[in-house]
């Protein structure tokens, strides 16, 4: 189930849209780049056919079919998509309030769970001395691949800060996780707090 309110004024916008690409079943994506993250942004784009993808939730338009990215669906919950015309030809606007932080569950992705924990409970927290962790990736063995940035990076405690801090948080919040790698270059120490 998506909860995506698509206003009448961008249903019409972006069939017009569609039926300028001279595409046979074409539709839009729906999705959220980065989500749960401060750099969280949702996006639109054309669907062709056979760039759909089986984990798509599929809402059908009077004009077109919407694919909602399955794994953005908790990111785009109460998102809004409207469209106003005006004398420079119109704007398309989408709000998704739940992008940066979505309603997490316990069987929401562990990467969701992750970010939301470095983004509310860690980041905070390293913010005071000009740093901060995000994800890079979890890799094969269940570890969570960490990279610092601003103070953090190049800061002679980022060891006691990974292990006594983000590593203990972390497994707090997403007992599943089997601990955390870093992988960020400590040599460049141009920014770190000391």
């Amino acid at each position: 189930m998506v909860n995506v309110t698509v206003t009448e004024s961008a249903q019409d916008y972006l069939a017009d849209l569609l039926e300028k690409q001279n595409c046979e079943g074409i539709g839009i994506r729906m999705f959220v780049a980065n989500p749960g993250t401060p750099q969280a942004e949702t996006c639109i784009a054309y669907c062709r056919p056979g760039e759909e993808k089986e984990e798509d939730v599929v809402v059908e338009y009077k004009r077109f079919n919407a694919h909602f990215e399955g794994r953005s669906v908790p990111f785009l919950d109460e998102a809004l998509v409207d469209y106003s015309p005006d004398r420079m030809g119109g704007q398309l606007t989408i709000k998704a309030p739940n992008s940066k932080m979505p309603r997490l569950t316990d069987d929401s992705p562990i990467e969701d769970r992750i970010n939301y924990t470095l983004y509310n409970e860690v980041n905070p927290g390293l913010a005071a001395h000009g740093g901060m962790v995000s994800l890079e990736k979890i890799d094969d063995e269940g570890y969570a691949i960490l990279k610092f940035g601003g103070g953090c990076q190049g800061c002679g405690m980022v060891d006691v800060t990974l292990k006594e801090g983000v590593e203990k948080t972390l497994l707090e919040q997403v007992p599943e996780l089997k601990g955390v790698k870093d992988v960020t270059d400590h040599t460049d120490t141009t920014n770190a707090y000391m």
